[in-house]
C-alpha cells in the first residue's frame, strides 16, 4: 500500500489551504491522506512537576468536530475518491509531525500557523521538518492555483539527487514540464586551491566556469530525463544571484523542488540559505527534499 500524505492541521487558514493541496497530491500519487492535529503544550508552559497533557478533557471534542471535520470535508471536496482519516495526537506539534512523516511519502503544511508571531513569515514546525522531516516537505504558499512548470532548484551536490528525481516524479505525476534551473556565479568554484591561497581570490576565467556549470548541470539531468521520456525539459543556466534568480523564477512555476542542503552548505547545517529563502519568499509551493542521511 502507497505510503500516506500527511498534513498538519491547527484551525488555520493556512493550514485548510494546506488540507486541499496535500488532498489531490495523495490523489495524484493514488495514496491514502492523512489528517493530523498535534495537541500539547510547548515545553516552557508545562509545570515542571507536572504529567504531560493529556487530550482527554481539554477541549479536544469541538476540535475534532470542528476543525478537523471542516478539513476532512474540505479534502474530499478537493479530491473526491480519496481515503481520507484524521487524528489528535498528545504531543508538541514538532515532535508530532516528525514522527507521522517516517510513515509518510509526503508531508504538506501551510506557511503559518495559529502559533506563528505577527510578521512571522514562516511557521516553526515547517522550519524544523524541513531539516528533520523523513520524506519530502510541500509547503503551501504563494499565489492560490499555481499553474506553470515544475522548476527545480539544481545544486549538483551529492544530497541533491533525491530532489532531482522527486522533481521529475512530480513533473510526470501532473503531466507538467519540468525546468531544470542551475544558477551559477564568480563564486561557484574556488579559483585557487592551494593552502596559501587569498581569501578573497575569485574566478577570473568566466567562459571556463560556465562551461563547468553547464556540464554539471547535463550531467545531473541527463539521467533522469532518460528515466522520465515523457517529460519535457527545460534545461536552464543562468550567471546571477542565486536566492534572487529562483524566486523571480518561481513566479512561473506550480511548484519549486529544492533540496534541504546545496554545494555550499556548512557542515552540520541541516538547511541551506538557498532552501530556507524559496520557504520564506517563493511564489508557489516549495517541496524541499531531504537526501540519505
Amino acid at each position: 500500500m502507497t505510503d500516506p500524505v500527511i498534513v498538519g492541521v491547527d484551525g488555520s487558514a493556512s493550514s485548510l489551504e494546506a488540507v486541499d493541496v496535500a488532498a489531490r497530491e495523495a490523489r495524484l500519487r493514488g495514496a491514502p491522506l492523512r489528517i493530523v492535529h498535534a495537541f500539547g503544550r510547548t515545553p516552557g508552559h508545562r509545570p515542571a512537576d507536572g504529567p504531560p497533557r493529556s487530550p482527554a478533557g481539554h477541549g479536544l471534542e469541538p476540535m475534532v468536530r470542528g476543525a478537523l471535520a471542516d478539513a476532512e470535508e474540505r479534502a474530499h471536496a478537493a479530491a473526491p475518491g480519496v481515503a481520507v482519516t484524521r487524528s489528535v495526537v498528545a504531543g508538541e506539534a514538532l515532535e508530532v509531525m516528525e514522527t507521522e512523516s517516517r510513515s509518510a511519502s509526503l508531508a504538506v503544511v501551510g506557511s503559518r500557523g495559529l502559533s506563528g508571531f505577527s510578521g512571522l513569515l514562516l511557521g516553526s514546525t515547517a522550519v524544523h521538518l524541513a531539516a528533520h522531516g523523513r520524506c519530502p516537505l510541500m509547503v503551501v504558499r504563494g499565489r492560490p492555483d499555481p499553474s506553470g512548470a515544475v522548476l527545480l532548484a539544481v545544486d549538483g551536490s551529492d544530497a541533491g539527487g533525491a530532489a532531482v528525481e522527486f522533481a521529475f516524479a512530480e513533473a510526470a505525476l501532473r503531466g507538467a514540464p519540468l525546468v531544470a534551473l542551475h544558477v551559477w556565479n564568480t563564486w561557484s568554484e574556488h579559483a585557487y586551491e592551494g593552502p596559501g591561497d587569498p581569501l578573497n581570490a575569485m574566478v577570473v576565467d568566466i567562459e571556463r566556469l560556465r562551461e563547468a556549470e553547464q556540464r554539471l548541470l547535463d550531467e545531473t539531468v541527463a539521467p533522469w530525463q532518460k528515466a522520465f521520456p515523457d517529460v519535457t525539459v527545460e534545461r536552464r543556466l543562468e550567471r546571477a544571484r542565486i536566492r534572487p534568480a529562483l524566486l523571480d523564477a518561481s513566479r512561473d512555476a506550480q511548484l519549486v523542488v529544492v533540496g534541504a542542503r546545496g554545494r555550499g552548505g556548512f557542515t552540520g547545517l541541516l538547511l541551506g540559505s538557498v532552501s530556507q529563502a524559496l520557504l520564506h519568499h517563493a511564489h508557489c509551493p516549495v517541496t524541499v527534499v531531504r537526501g540519505q542521511d
